[in-house]
């Protein structure tokens, strides 16, 4: 029931966990492979550095690599409606797109990659943010052999479940800790002073709080910084907070 996947997914605590849980969850549904991206920093032309967005897949490596390493994404004709609309939409669209004459050599490129790796048939989810910076959207890839007709009669039966549970997996990982773009992960000693100094204590208050000298406060601020491979300290705060770091509960 998708119930009780909503409520299990509901209570994880952890990005691979939840993950995990909604791609066997989509894969009931004829959707084997998943692409989620989110972003916190969206401007009018561009969907941010690549580095400070969050991505989740279980594609196959070789095809991560051309559509999020080399940049085809921003080609990709479903990347371009997600990034200019909210809902759910058919990928019937890219084909009624090459009926109608408005796709170019460039979106040609990147369907021909799609074609090359059984990305062929399945929809596409655009969420709701309340930031104008801020953009997640989910390509859903139907499992090989499946046509878009076959999608679309598994979306008349399940559609609506199918949504919300994309929806739920968007406002759960979008509240999750994670590290992405980063060299390491942050020591708890790291995350602390950062903590401290996000809540606007000085090096010495936060040496005080800490029983710790300045110095040491300075080396683990450096380390941070070095970490969330950042230049200054109000950039680590910035990276951390925007990746749900802060004052997370001790498992």
């Amino acid at each position: 029931m998708i119930q009780d996947h909503l409520n299990a997914l509901l209570a994880t605590n952890d990005m691979e966990d939840a993950w995990n849980l909604h791609t066997k969850k989509m894969d009931e549904y004829g959707f084997d492979r998943l692409i989620y991206g989110y972003t916190r920093f969206r401007t009018g032309t561009t969907l941010g550095d690549l580095q400070d967005a969050l991505i989740l897949t279980n594609h196959d490596p070789d095809y991560v690599d051309v559509f999020i390493g080399e940049g085809m994404y921003f080609k990709g004709p479903m990347v371009a409606w997600a990034a200019e609309n909210v809902g759910a939409c058919s990928w019937s669209l890219v084909h009624q797109m090459m009926q109608s004459g408005e796709i170019g050599p460039e979106v040609m490129e990147a369907m021909a990659q799609n074609i090359k790796f059984g990305v062929v048939a399945g929809y596409t989810i655009s969420f709701h943010d309340v930031s104008m910076r801020a953009k997640g959207a989910i390509g859903m890839t139907a499992r090989r052999g499946l046509t878009q007709a076959d999608v679309e009669e598994t979306w008349a039966e399940h559609g609506d479940d199918i949504e919300l549970a994309n929806k739920i997996l968007h406002l759960k990982v979008t509240q999750l800790p994670h590290t992405t773009g980063q060299r390491r992960k942050l020591t708890s000693r790291q995350r602390e002073v950062l903590e401290w100094v996000a809540d606007g204590k000085t090096i010495q208050d936060t040496a005080t709080i800490m029983d710790l000298n300045p110095a040491t406060i300075e080396k683990h601020l450096r380390l941070a910084r070095e970490a969330l491979d950042v230049d200054t300290t109000a950039q680590a705060i910035l990276k951390a907070s925007s990746q749900n770091q802060f004052f997370l509960i001790e498992r």
